[in-house]
């Protein structure tokens, strides 16, 4: 049996010196900051007024770049990582980083030097399920003189690390990990079966998620049950059955047996948790397949649902399912935010969920309650033989939509009479209408489609204010079913044909913008402000001869960064790609750094050594990096 790598470049003193949780506010120990995944951090070093100096202060090369380097050196261009989309955490000024090919690595957050490597050779295994080799960060726990970093990798195996020396913890599993295909259940193909996000550390619980195969030729798949390990052994402790059992809550929402081959219905994003209360929050994603469900008839629990569990057992607690017998690929994208807000003079523990459609839900996050009342307002039909949807779908009275929503009049593009009649005339071949117009044989155009929206990115909220950030795309998408082969796949429907919207005269279908940055006040439910994200297509719009827009816009976005004064977000703008600093009152953009690379991660901030720095992943392929910037 092949032991894993280690690379170990730790000093002695560090190997031999216990390492001593200091105080959080220097720290960004969790994915989102904080277990709330606030991706808030409560420094005011760098503010408005010196932000204009940021300077490099340091960067640091992934090792995945020295073996795609070797990779391609012997022509094998199998092992080739895409966006390097981590986010690091940051524990008494030591940075730690998952990479694309299933690495991990800790980095002096003073310099930049490496300290230690791991590598779980989970690339080695075949390119992963649905996205290929990408994987976006990893999970700290402490407990004493005792410090771990969880990584599921990119094969299944949730590995437990000396946060000292990279070393697999020997008292985890079997060497140091676990494989998370066995326990579900049910026989799990691990070549559709895979890791991409940091998993929840809850007191001594890890709660690990999956990502499954989104684009199935068959209705019996993996299940996304959701399950708890203890964190010192490795030990399966529960499972949640996302997809309910005989006997299970639930279980009657999926017809004529679906539930025992149904699968998928995971948490593939990050999830969120409140340590006071022992509560973990589940945002869990769509069942197979994304797109048709005559296979599954009924309302499919707890597919596309917001669950909170007692994460010591694994038992729910309340949930509230956002889309019954989804059709559209609605999974909940990203980890929901945790923040105490005041409404109507009542302090409320609420919990808000952005989604793919362009809501915000507000729940009380102890009992679930609806913060603001929601509605189940009438959907159309189905036209397409078999499928049976919902008849009402739930929307939020509060706040307002952050995005525009299905194609209607006002929000197809505008900027000539010539450019709508195109539009329009493009999209007689089409069907459309309002949100939930469902999937059909000629072909529907969705708005959002199903990269938002909101997007795996989330929101950052401001745990003082109440105040969400939200970055978001305008991305409208065709879903045209066909019949497959039968010998290829046993649904009666797959998504196929036309997937792309019209793009009359090369422009989008839909007005601008087609990227923005929302600022929402869950104390009230009120918009505060809403700009455009980025310049996107503003030029090309101009040399068609149209007058000049103003920033349209791009739906290219990461994640947020919130600090005291700032918002800081990054994307690839029009080839151009930039991390900018906006207003946190205004929207303004107050500076922009230009990146070397391609953004993929969400930047983050940390301080060591009496700085604040600003770190974000750049790069695919060949060169993937972390660059980390300070005031001189």
């Amino acid at each position: 049996m092949r032991h894993p790598s280690i690379a170990l470049l730790c000093s002695a003193l560090l190997l031999a010196t216990p390492m001593a949780l200091s105080a959080a506010s220097d720290d960004w120990p969790s994915y989102g900051a904080d277990d709330a995944s606030s991706k808030y951090a409560d420094f005011s070093q760098i503010d408005a007024s010196n932000v204009k100096a940021l300077t490099l202060a340091w960067g640091w090369n992934s090792p995945d770049n020295l073996t795609v380097a070797e990779n391609h050196e012997q022509q094998n261009y199998r092992a080739t990582p895409g966006n390097y989309k981590v986010t690091p955490i940051a524990v008494d000024g030591v940075l730690y980083v998952s990479t694309s090919l299933g690495k991990v690595a800790a980095i002096d957050g003073l310099s930049g030097e490496t300290l230690w490597v791991f590598d779980s050779q989970s690339w080695e295994q075949g390119r992963p399920a649905n996205l290929g080799y990408n994987h976006r960060g990893v999970s700290y726990w402490r407990s004493g003189d005792e410090a771990r970093i969880l990584m599921p990798a990119n094969d299944a195996m949730l590995w437990s690390l000396d946060a000292r020396t990279g070393l697999p913890d020997p008292a985890f599993g079997e060497q140091g990990k676990v494989d998370l295909t066995q326990g579900l259940g049910r026989e799990v193909d691990r070549r559709v079966y895979t890791q991409i996000s940091a998993p929840m550390v809850v007191g001594d619980i890890v709660v690990v998620g999956s990502s499954i195969n989104d684009v199935p030729r068959f209705k019996e798949a993996p299940p996304g049950h959701v399950r708890g390990f203890d964190i010192r052994t490795g030990r399966q402790v529960w499972m949640f059955h996302t997809i309910p059992q005989s006997g299970e809550f639930g279980n009657e929402t999926w017809e004529d047996g679906a539930w025992e081959y149904s699968g998928n219905t995971n948490v593939w994003s990050l999830m969120s948790a409140d340590p006071e209360l022992g509560y973990v929050y589940l945002p869990v994603g769509t069942p197979t397949n994304d797109w048709y469900g005559g296979h599954r008839k009924g309302d499919n629990l707890f597919a596309e649902s917001l669950v909170c569990l007692d994460a010591k057992t694994g038992e729910r607690v309340w949930h509230f399912q956002f889309v019954h017998h989804g059709v559209w690929d609605y999974d909940l994208p990203a980890a929901p935010n945790l923040v105490d807000i005041s409404v109507d003079g009542r302090r409320i523990k609420a919990v808000a969920q952005i989604t793919k459609q362009g809501f915000v839900f507000v729940f009380d996050r102890v009992t679930g309650e609806p913060v603001w009342p929601i509605e189940e307002r009438p959907v159309p039909a189905s036209s397409v033989s078999g499928e049976v949807l919902s008849p009402t779908q739930p929307f939020p009275t509060r706040p307002a939509p952050f995005e525009s929503q299905g194609i209607t009049s006002e929000t197809l593009i505008d900027f000539t009479p010539e450019l709508r009649a195109q539009a329009l005339a493009e999209l007689e071949h089409l069907d459309y209408g309002p949100l939930y117009t469902p999937p059909s044989l000629r072909g529907t155009v969705n708005l959002p489609g199903w990269f938002g929206g909101g997007g795996w990115q989330g929101g950052a909220v401001d745990p003082h204010t109440g105040i969400l950030y939200l970055p978001s795309a305008s991305s409208p998408m065709v879903v045209q079913l066909q019949t497959p082969e039968a010998d290829a796949s046993n649904f009666d429907y797959m998504r196929g044909g036309i997937t792309a919207a019209p793009t009359p005269g090369g422009l989008p279908l839909v007005k601008p913008p087609y990227g923005r940055i929302t600022a929402i006040d869950l104390n009230t439910g009120e918009h505060l402000w809403q700009v455009p994200h980025g310049e996107g297509i503003r030029q090309r719009i101009i040399d068609q001869g149209i007058l000049d827009p103003g920033p349209v816009g791009s739906p290219s976005r990461t994640g947020p960064l919130l600090t005291r004064t700032l918002l800081f977000v990054a994307q690839d703008d029009n080839s151009r790609y930039v991390l900018r600093a906006f207003d946190k009152q205004s929207g303004a953009v107050v500076h922009e750094i230009d990146l070397p690379l391609p953004t993929g991660g969400a930047p983050m901030s940390y301080r060591a050594g009496g700085r604040q720095f600003i770190a974000i992943a750049v790069g695919a392929g060949t060169d993937s990096r972390v660059l980390a910037y300070a005031l001189p």
